[in-house]
């Protein structure tokens, strides 16, 4: 290198990484009803021929006094329940929510593959990678939000895709 000659870095790669991480911000929505914050609401893909797709995100209670999440509907589904995963012995085991979850305030509870989540129950057409799913949820004192599931991917461990795993409950 001769002197007073500066080498050049190549930026395209930190570009381009830059770019993809602000893409993934963009696309995750918040919403906030009340005292309640909605965070990254996302959905799986579901095979042609699925009757039930599930939901996840996180909701946090910024306030003094409890919610409860009691439900919600969609137009892609006959109704959204809210339910809880747990194994047993091997087996899957949905069951619905009965009388909604409970957020008390100052806590964050996660809707999430393997434990509590949304179930889209009827699905109208298969969810697929990259829609967006609308759906209002219901809260008992915050009242009701319209919020959008980013679809994800179909795949991965947890959830309802989990190739040769009994379920139970549906």
């Amino acid at each position: 290198m001769r002197p007073g000659r500066q080498t050049r870095r190549p930026v395209a790669p930190l570009v381009a990484a830059l770019l993809a991480f602000a893409a993934s911000r963009a696309d995750a929505r918040d919403y906030r009803v009340g005292s309640l914050d909605i965070v990254g609401p996302w959905s799986r893909a579901t095979p042609k021929g699925a009757a039930i797709g599930a939901g996840y995100m996180k909701i946090t209670n910024g306030g003094t006094t409890a919610d409860r999440l009691t439900g919600g509907s969609s137009d892609v589904a006959a109704k959204v329940e809210l339910h809880s995963m747990t194994m047993d012995k091997g087996v899957m085991k949905m069951r619905p929510v009965e009388g909604g979850l409970e957020i008390k305030p100052g806590e964050t509870v996660e809707l999430k593959p393997g434990s509590l989540h949304l179930m889209f129950v009827g699905l109208k057409k298969p969810l697929a990678t990259g829609d967006h799913v609308k759906a209002t949820l219901a809260f008992e004192k915050a009242g009701t939000v319209a919020v959008e599931f980013d679809v994800a991917a179909m795949g991965g461990a947890g959830g309802h895709d989990m190739p040769g795993m009994k379920m139970q409950g549906h």
